[in-house]
């Protein structure tokens, strides 16, 4: 099993930054895939950012040029950097694990873009 703990989220205004922390409980060499996805109220669950199979990456178009995703094997750390923030941008973001084909989810973390 993988647990996932997220921080970070808040309130920014728009055109502003935050950077999201998502620790596992085990190595994360031993993890398939693990990124971010966010849901907006009243929408599905959608994929932001994700390192895929090695150090490959995934990102959904909206965020491209505009998020970073990074991460800290010694602390089995992936952070999502989010800068140049939107309104749109509003959502509660998962961490997301695949680990032995299974997906794990973090508790998830509000942020609020909003003058």
């Amino acid at each position: 099993q993988v647990q996932l703990v997220e921080s970070g989220g808040g309130l920014v205004q728009p055109g502003g930054s935050l950077r999201l922390s998502c620790a596992a409980s085990r190595s994360i060499f031993s993890i398939n895939a693990m990124g971010w996805y966010r849901q907006a109220p009243g929408k599905e669950r959608d994929l932001v950012a994700a390192f895929t199979s090695g150090s490959a990456t995934n990102f959904a178009d909206s965020v491209k040029g505009r998020f970073t995703i990074s991460r800290n094997n010694a602390k089995n750390t992936v952070y999502l950097q989010m800068n140049s923030l939107k309104p749109e941008d509003t959502a509660v973001y998962y961490c997301y694990a695949r680990y032995l084909d299974k997906d794990y989810w973090g508790q998830g973390t509000q942020v609020t873009v909003s003058s």
